[in-house]
């Protein structure tokens, strides 16, 4: 290759892995997308372990299969597809099992947020409260809803995008977005946010 890995795009990176083996490759691309996904996985499923191993399977899902994505869509499509499966997978097996963990009882919600040390502690107390309000209430939100929600507020995925990983059209992704919205915004409307 004459360019710096870095350099290239998601696309071009998997098919250098394809092609070559380039283990490197496989690493920088770990590295773009284990923070999205680690945000998407645990917006969707709530609890930080859990979200932990689904990302983990994803990219083990990707290395095992690599020679399964086909330059037709974005890797960031595939790779959200396969992370997706595995949550929605992890999720159902959950609500099958529905158990209280001891192990969680009195465990504070991790964050995902790098804390700026420049911000007052009383500001983060305030921040860190409101965010897990809002994970609460996604995770009343129906199922469905709620990923097309995380999808398109959370992740900032386009509706096409989200329509080809959810593999439905792109109408009712559009649907899904304001019925989840909407059914957010119920479980928030006593909350002030400024």
């Amino acid at each position: 290759m004459d360019r710096n890995l870095n350099e290239l795009t998601d696309e071009e990176l998997i098919l250098e892995f394809q092609k070559s083996g380039n283990e490197k490759a496989f690493e920088i691309l770990v590295l773009r997308f284990k923070n999205p996904l680690t945000n998407y996985v645990y917006r969707f499923l709530g609890d930080y372990d859990a979200c932990v191993d689904v990302v983990q399977d994803a990219f083990v899902k990707v290395y095992r299969y690599k020679d399964n994505y086909s330059s037709l869509a974005k890797f960031s499509t595939w790779i959200y597809t396969i992370a997706g499966n595995l949550a929605r997978t992890e999720y159902q097996r959950r609500r099958k099992r529905n158990f209280f963990s001891i192990s969680k009882f009195g465990e504070e919600d991790k964050s995902f947020d790098i804390p700026d040390n420049s911000t007052r502690p009383d500001v983060l107390a305030d921040a860190s409260m409101k965010n897990e309000i809002i994970q609460k209430a996604l995770l009343k939100v129906r199922d469905s809803y709620r990923e097309a929600v995380i999808l398109r507020d959370v992740q900032e995925m386009s509706y096409e995008e989200i329509a080809e990983i959810m593999q439905i059209e792109v109408g009712t992704v559009k649907s899904r977005i304001n019925r989840g919205r909407a059914e957010l915004q119920k479980y928030l409307k006593d909350i002030y946010f400024d």
